[in-house]
C-alpha cells in the first residue's frame, strides 16, 4: 500500500468553494533521485511513475483535473477550461469553472497562488526570478481582475527557494531594482558580484504594488526553504549537480 501523499494546504482565509494544495516530495511511487512523489515529465524520470504520481494528484483535487503546463520562466498567462490539454505554454492560467486544476510546477522557484474574494475565479503562477521580474504576477493578478471583475484579491506564496541559499549574480539584482529602487533591500552582497536574495519578499514587493496586499505563506524562513528541507522538498539548485536531475512538485488551486 503506498504512504498517504505529503500535502500542504494553505492556511488562508480563501473563500468558501475554493481549494488548494501544495505537494511535497513524500508519497508518490517514483525511486531515487525523483522519489517519490514526483510531477515532473521532463526530468528523467520513469514515465510510467510519472503517470502514477499524476493520477495521486488527481485523486487529491476530484474532481478538478489538474492541467499541466510547459512552463519557459515568461510571463504568458493561459485561461484553463475543462478541456484544455496539458502541455500548453504558459508561466501562469486562470481558472474560472468547476472541472480544472491550475497548476504549476515547482523545484525551487516560487509558486503563487490567487483567489478573488467572489470565490468566481482562481489562478496559479511560477516566479522563478526572470518572471517575477518580468511581470508574471502583475499579468496573472490583472488576467484574474478581468474575469472575475472588481474585488479583493489574495495570494499565498508557497514553498521555494530561501534567501539563506538564493545566491545570484549582479544581473539578477540589477533586474529588479532597475524597475523598484527599493527591491535593494532584498539583495545581500556576498562578494565578487555575487547576491542571496529573498525571493518571497520580492513577491510581497510586487504584489503590494498592485494592490495584492493580503498575501499568506512563505515569509521566507527556513521551514519554507526547498533547499534546507531535503527529506521534503525537492530543490533544482541542491540536487541537479551532484544527482543529475530532480523532482518536481506542484501547487494547485481550483473551484469546487
Amino acid at each position: 500500500m503506498l504512504p498517504v501523499a505529503d500535502v500542504i494546504h494553505p492556511d488562508w482565509p480563501a473563500p468558501p468553494g475554493v481549494r488548494a494544495l501544495f505537494t511535497s516530495r513524500g508519497g508518490g511511487v517514483s525511486v531515487a533521485p525523483f522519489d517519490s512523489f514526483n510531477l515532473g515529465d521532463h526530468v528523467r524520470d520513469e514515465p510510467l511513475a510519472v503517470a502514477g504520481n499524476r493520477d495521486r494528484l488527481a485523486a487529491l483535487t476530484s474532481p478538478a483535473r489538474p492541467v499541466f503546463l510547459r512552463q519557459v520562466h515568461g510571463t504568458q498567462v493561459r485561461r484553463l477550461a475543462p478541456d484544455t490539454p496539458d502541455g500548453c505554454e504558459a508561466d501562469a492560467c486562470v481558472v474560472q469553472t468547476p472541472g480544472v486544476a491550475a497548476t504549476i510546477m515547482v523545484a525551487d522557484c516560487l509558486p503563487v497562488l490567487f483567489a478573488h474574494a467572489s470565490g468566481t475565479a482562481v489562478a496559479a503562477a511560477h516566479a522563478g526570478w526572470r518572471g517575477l521580474a518580468g511581470g508574471v504576477l502583475e499579468a496573472t493578478a490583472s488576467q484574474l481582475g478581468d474575469a472575475a471583475g472588481d474585488g479583493e484579491v489574495m495570494a499565498w506564496l508557497g514553498p521555494c527557494i530561501g534567501p539563506q541559499a538564493f545566491e545570484v549574480g549582479a544581473e539578477v539584482c540589477e533586474a529588479f531594482v532597475a524597475l523598484d529602487p527599493g527591491a535593494t533591500g532584498h539583495f545581500w552582497p556576498t562578494g565578487e558580484g555575487r547576491f542571496l536574495a529573498d525571493l518571497p519578499a520580492l513577491a510581497r514587493r510586487r504584489l503590494h504594488a498592485v494592490g495584492i496586499t493580503n498575501v499568506h505563506g512563505n515569509d521566507g524562513s527556513s521551514p519554507w526553504c526547498t533547499v534546507a528541507n531535503p527529506s521534503r522538498f525537492f530543490s533544482h539548485r541542491r540536487d541537479a549537480a551532484a544527482l543529475g536531475s530532480t523532482g518536481r512538485m506542484a501547487a494547485c488551486i481550483w473551484i469546487d
